[in-house]
């Protein structure tokens, strides 16, 4: 990267507009930008993940999400430009299936919480949903883009698998959704 930001205070966007890699300027509030800001967030919320210090088996999978992410980010600032691969796919699908492997079946709603760590990889999954709902969006009839849709759908179910998958490597216990206490059931 060397000398590609000499100067971060450009005065460029005062006015309510940013360039696109190709050069062309657009409003902040285009889909395209606000889209690029959405998967932004989420590598950040991913960053948080890292921070709590998952399992060696999660870190390293969210280290590499979080360069796809980037990757992602950069390839929606070129209008054109390719959205992820069947290979990044391919290392989500396969990661999942391996933390899943051991964890017993979904009987009961899953609520976040139980520990930071669990919370902010639900953070992340929740992020990750909205990113996805919003790229389905502008990808709409593009199928060149639509790799980008499965890959996010896929990283939310990845998230949700590492924060149960945390639980248990921490023995602590998740937090269900039951019944009897929602207010549903004083009806």
């Amino acid at each position: 990267m060397s000398n590609r930001l000499t100067k971060i205070v450009t005065r460029g966007g005062d006015k309510g507009e940013t360039s696109l890699g190709d050069g062309k300027r657009v409003p902040k509030d285009d889909p395209r930008i606000a889209l690029i800001g959405e998967i932004d967030e989420l590598n950040s919320w991913i960053g948080v993940v890292l921070s709590h210090s998952p399992g060696a088996e999660v870190q390293g999978v969210l280290q590499g999400v979080q360069h796809d992410l980037f990757d992602l980010g950069g390839a929606l600032s070129m209008p054109g430009a390719p959205l992820l691969s069947d290979a990044h796919l391919a290392r989500l699908d396969e990661a999942s299936a391996a933390l899943n492997k051991g964890l017993p079946p979904v009987t009961e709603f899953i609520l976040p919480g139980g520990a930071p760590l669990l919370s902010w990889l639900h953070i992340a999954r929740t992020t990750a949903r909205r990113a996805e709902r919003s790229m389905v969006s502008f990808v709409r009839g593009d199928a060149a883009a639509a790799m980008a849709v499965k890959y996010l759908n896929r990283l939310s179910d990845y998230l949700f698998i590492a924060a149960r998958f945390e639980a248990r490597r921490l023995s602590i216990s998740e937090t269900l959704w039951r019944k009897e206490a929602s207010i549903q059931s004083e009806d």
